[in-house]
């Protein structure tokens, strides 16, 4: 099949994806705003609320969970109703999950807290799966950059988002809202913003007018792959994730950690500064590394997320007890998370033939985020146990079995 795909009569494609990828890149922009200025306040809550530093790898488990749970129907709604009502769904999750946040706080809840971040969660997973969304229209040479810029807009409010949280404090401490909630109310605007975006102006949908096009017997159709490749499907799942659990596993133990590190009046500026910079690692160099993955190969760019995976990892266990040491740590934690995410993304829409893509794609977000869950309640007890080396040196199994895995795939050219 051409891969160039023939355009309905009035349809300009070439601008037509332009505009999709932009939309997307405009929501990502308000959903990582939403998610980063909350996301490092999940911890901090949860040892709050249930009085145990134990128990605060449950905030990332139940984000990560709540994902899990819904990437597939997610995904098959997508399939049937097009990629606006998936989205605007998590954002509605999300709206809801904010609100129960803020109620548990005040109610001082620690299982209502967990609902209310496991439906964060779910807007977590539409907002991953607009990452897809760039591909429906996208030709196999640009599927890697567009992908990537789409990933890479969640910089601006990622790195923004965390920067709000001593602002938000003092704005929810002057209305009277429970300590540590104050910047879910940037949350709660951004998320709103997000869903009127996708509601109003993510048209055409680009599920939908891609499915049309693949349906259309006299086109070129939209460029897909036809042929399954199921060995490198399964490799790019495992490679996106493995690096993900080895991210959210370090990443979610690292407020609490710097709690400890750090002076108790600084401990809110050192969490939002470094959670920050390791959101701008995860988003900022996505293009480049998507363009990376057009140029050279997925699975070469795959392996060098694990070495930055590694480097992150060697800079953590060897500087722990050093502020600067955990902030370098988190940067290159991001910047491989990102390199193995885009051309793992990548690399499992290609492998993939267009008509199984939504559910293969659903079906790898939801291994992805459950493994992060379980990796995330693992992280909070190896922390207990053994600090936060310890846990570094843990995080080296998931790395492992990838640069494993990619080897495999290698040899059997799959």
């Amino acid at each position: 099949m051409p891969d160039t795909p023939a355009a309905p009569a009035g349809v300009d494609l070439v601008a037509t994806q332009r505009r999709t990828v932009r939309v997307l890149a405009a929501g990502q922009v308000l959903s990582g705003v939403a998610f980063g200025s909350t996301l490092s306040l999940g911890a901090l809550l949860a040892a709050d609320l249930s009085g145990e530093e134990s128990l605060s790898g449950f905030a990332t488990a139940a984000v990560t969970l709540g994902a899990a749970l819904t990437a597939i129907p997610l995904a098959r709604l997508a399939s049937r109703r097009g990629r606006r009502r998936a989205l605007t769904t998590g954002n509605v999750a999300a709206l809801t999950g904010i609100a129960l946040v803020v109620t548990a706080a005040g109610a001082r809840s620690f299982p209502l807290l967990l609902v209310g971040i496991a439906l964060i969660g779910a807007g977590n997973a539409a907002t991953l799966q607009s990452r897809f969304a760039a591909t429906d229209l996208a030709t196999t040479a640009r599927r890697g950059r567009d992908l990537a810029t789409v990933v890479w807009a969640t910089t601006v409010g990622g790195v923004v988002g965390p920067l709000l949280l001593a602002p938000g404090e003092l704005l929810g401490a002057s209305i009277g809202m429970p300590r540590l909630t104050g910047a879910y109310l940037f949350s709660l605007l951004a998320q709103a913003g997000a869903f009127a975006l996708y509601a109003l102006v993510l048209r055409p949908d680009p599920l939908l007018l891609a499915q049309r096009l693949a349906r259309d017997e006299t086109s070129a159709a939209t460029p897909t792959v036809d042929v399954d490749r199921p060995g490198l499907a399964r490799f790019a799942v495992l490679a996106v994730a493995s690096s993900h659990v080895t991210m959210a596993a370090v990443m979610a133990m690292t407020p609490v950690h710097l709690s400890h590190i750090v002076a108790p009046d600084a401990v809110t500026l050192a969490v939002g500064t470094t959670i920050a910079l390791h959101v701008f690692g995860m988003y900022g160099l996505s293009p480049v590394f998507g363009i990376l993955a057009d140029r050279v190969g997925r699975i070469a760019v795959i392996l060098l997320g694990q070495l930055l995976l590694a480097g992150a990892l060697v800079t953590a266990a060897v500087f722990a007890d050093a502020q600067a040491g955990v902030l370098v740590a988190l940067v290159l934690l991001g910047l491989g998370w990102s390199a193995a995410t885009v051309a793992g993304s990548a690399l499992l829409t290609e492998a993939t033939p267009f008509a199984w893509r939504p559910r293969r794609q659903g079906r790898s977000d939801t291994i992805m985020t459950a493994s992060a869950a379980v990796g995330s309640v693992l992280a909070g007890v190896i922390l207990g146990e053994f600090g936060y080396a310890g846990l570094a040196l843990w995080a080296f199994v998931p790395v492992a079995v990838v640069c494993l895995g990619a080897g495999a795939v290698r040899a059997t050219r799959v």
